[in-house]
């Protein structure tokens, strides 16, 4: 709880202290109806070819079953993930990188640290897949220049891997 108010919290604060603007980070969430339709069309399409892989998965039965109270359980906790996740890795490390080093490299080394975070929550290998939408995130924050659209491409993730996220346990 508390690394979760750290992680949500630091990026503003560290803006105020400062006294630079949240926007030179992207923190003020702007939506614009051709990020949030590009957004999802990318999540479409990424989920699309994802979904194949994790029903063929060879140690999982999927889709999971669910009970109502779970999956409010699980969004409610996605979406927080989503949000906190994305305010301090996409609205903070990366800019911060950025202003040394190329998109490309800022958005890499964000997911070196972004996806080894996830071992904390699910210790297993598969956790570190996370690197690779983390790229599509890094991404969709550089394009747009705010986090809204990786905040979004997070969630529905998320709520993808309610049901077909593998589990080794």
């Amino acid at each position: 709880m508390l690394a979760g108010i750290f992680l949500l919290y630091w990026p503003y604060i560290w803006c105020r202290v400062r006294k630079e603007s949240i926007d030179e980070y992207g923190l003020r969430w702007v939506y614009d109806k051709d990020s949030i339709l590009q957004t999802l069309l990318v999540s479409a399409g990424v989920l699309s070819i994802l979904t194949p892989v994790a029903l063929y998965w060879p140690w999982d039965t999927l889709p999971h079953s669910r009970t109502p109270g779970m999956v409010m359980s699980m969004l409610a906790s996605g979406l927080a993930a989503a949000i906190i996740e994305e305010t301090f890795f996409r609205g903070w490390v990366q800019p911060i990188l950025r202003r040394k080093l190329s998109a490309f490299a800022a958005i890499v080394i964000t997911n070196l640290i972004f996806a080894p975070i996830h071992l904390i929550a699910a210790p297993s290998v598969i956790s570190l897949a996370t690197f690779f939408p983390g790229l599509i995130m890094g991404t969709l924050r550089e394009r747009y220049g705010n986090i809204f659209p990786s905040i979004l491409f997070h969630f529905l993730g998320n709520v993808w891997a309610i049901w077909f996220f593998p589990s080794p346990f």
